[in-house]
């Protein structure tokens, strides 16, 4: 029996043209509507001038990292790790002038007139990292001793250190992340069963251990009985609601006007909702599910493990995060503060996210070519 030939680079190159024109949608799409909802504010143009220069500055970024041989991440893994952990202590040791407190929270880095949050680029290290060391590993790591606890370590080091911040939603969204990358390479699935026990006790117990975290899951399970975020939830609801089929109008929502917490951020899905109504939402799942869709295609057919692995793991913390948002939006879990990725206001989230997709258009485009020792 003949083996069947090996696609040619061009029968492929429409999936990842079609990844980088969806991303280019969300993140024009994403603009437009983070300008609608921070007209409010009281820097909106700064927001607004802030999320441009991100999405011009990502935009060279993806045409440049697209074009880079992948590997070169495989390489780079170790000190992209290492550079993350140096950042996240940074922060958990509050050094002056670098970590400043900001609404309650050390989550930003500060050098000079550049200001970036550590825990979006500990994000994509620990998926490089996981992907390279799952490769390298290879049937390996369907042993717990020797396969998964290397890696249970360093996710729980990243994890922690972002929780000290504090920053329970990024932390469990980096351990979700390097988890997909495990799940892809093999992993047991017994062991993510025990895990995912450990982790949900784990997780309540933080929710307990702090007072705005226990009001966050009580105004979701009783948010007429919470006060004030009880009615922000419902106000973003209510965004939803009063949207209809086709919107009330771009730069026509009113829950931005101080109904909802960072409408141009954390509400973003809400005000999209109300502006857009259900066409705009249903448009804005459909480019996100082909994106995932697109990605996750790559990394099936990528040329080898690493490959595999590391599209995977991007594709799964843009798909983790969307999702996230999107059920906090809907009332469907308790607020996180995560954004919309492409489209929210975060520079240094905006810059990872289009890096990311970098890094999976080249994976994409290396397929049906041979592979690199």
């Amino acid at each position: 029996m003949s083996t069947p030939a090996a696609m040619h680079p061009g029968e492929l190159r429409w999936e990842t043209r079609l990844l980088v024109m969806v991303t280019a949608i969300l993140t024009v799409f994403g603009l437009a509507s983070l300008y609608a909802a921070a007209t409010m504010e009281r820097d909106s143009t700064g927001k607004f001038l802030d999320q441009l220069i991100g999405a011009v500055v990502g935009a060279l970024v993806l045409s440049v990292v697209s074009r880079v041989d992948y590997h070169i991440w495989r390489k780079a893994a170790w000190p992209i790790l290492f550079l993350s952990i140096l950042l996240l202590l940074m922060l958990a040791f509050r050094i002056p002038g670098v970590a400043p407190r900001i609404n309650g929270a050390h989550r930003w880095i500060r050098l000079g007139p550049v200001q970036f949050q550590a825990s979006e680029l500990a994000r994509f290290a620990v998926v490089v990292w996981a992907a390279m060391l799952a490769a390298k590993k290879g049937a390996a790591v369907r042993g717990f001793k020797t396969g998964v606890t290397p890696f249970l370590l360093v996710f729980g080091l990243v994890s922690l250190l972002i929780l000290l911040q504090p920053n329970l939603s990024m932390a469990a969204l980096v351990a979700l992340s390097g988890g997909v990358v495990l799940f892809t390479a093999g992993a047991k699935i017994g062991h993510f069963l025990l895990l995912g026990v450990a982790g949900l006790f784990g997780g309540v117990s933080l929710i307990w251990a702090e007072a705005y975290r226990l009001d966050r899951l009580k105004c979701f399970l009783e948010p007429t009985s919470c006060g004030e975020g009880g009615r922000q939830l419902n106000q973003a609801l209510i965004g939803f609601g009063s949207g209809g089929p086709f919107g009330v109008g771009f730069g026509q929502g009113q829950i931005k006007m101080r109904y909802v917490p960072y409408a141009y951020s954390d509400f973003l899905f809400s005000t999209i909702g109300e502006e857009w109504g259900f066409l705009g939402v249903t448009v804005v799942i459909a480019l996100f599910a082909t994106f995932c869709w697109l990605g996750f295609r790559i990394a099936k057919t990528a040329p080898d493990p690493f490959g595999q692995y590391l599209a995977a793991g991007l594709t799964a913390t843009v798909a983790l995060s969307a999702s996230l948002h999107a059920a906090v939006n809907l009332d469907l879990m308790p607020t996180t503060g995560l954004g919309l990725p492409f489209m929210s206001h975060g520079r240094s989230g905006l810059l990872i996210a289009l890096l990311s997709v970098a890094v999976v258009v080249n994976i994409g485009r290396a397929r049906g070519r041979p592979v690199k020792q």
